[in-house]
């Protein structure tokens, strides 16, 4: 069994099975069947979506207007950025 917590108050064994009786007494918090579970699959859309796999970590510095300026636009703001940076390299790439 997992450490716990300091102060985590573990109920008895009269509590526990009084909890699980009135849990399973709720209609709307039935246990799962055997084959409800088999069909289930992981959730997807937690956490942050993949990369490109093609991207580069950096630090950088802006000036804070600029930084607050894509910020201002919502999330994507960084993919923005991304996007503004690509589209100048694209007008002052040597030919």
């Amino acid at each position: 069994m997992p450490k716990l917590k300091q102060g985590t108050i573990v109920p008895t064994a009269a509590e526990d099975v009084a909890l699980t009786k009135a849990a399973l007494a709720d209609p709307d918090a039935q246990p799962l069947t055997a084959a409800q579970f088999a069909t289930m699959r992981p959730a997807r859309g937690r956490g942050r979506p993949a990369g490109s796999g093609c991207k580069v970590q950096v630090t950088m510095r802006f000036d804070q207007d600029i930084v607050e300026a894509f910020k201002a636009g919502g999330d994507g703001w960084q993919s923005r950025m991304n996007g503004a940076l690509r589209e100048w390299l694209a007008q002052h790439k040597p030919a």
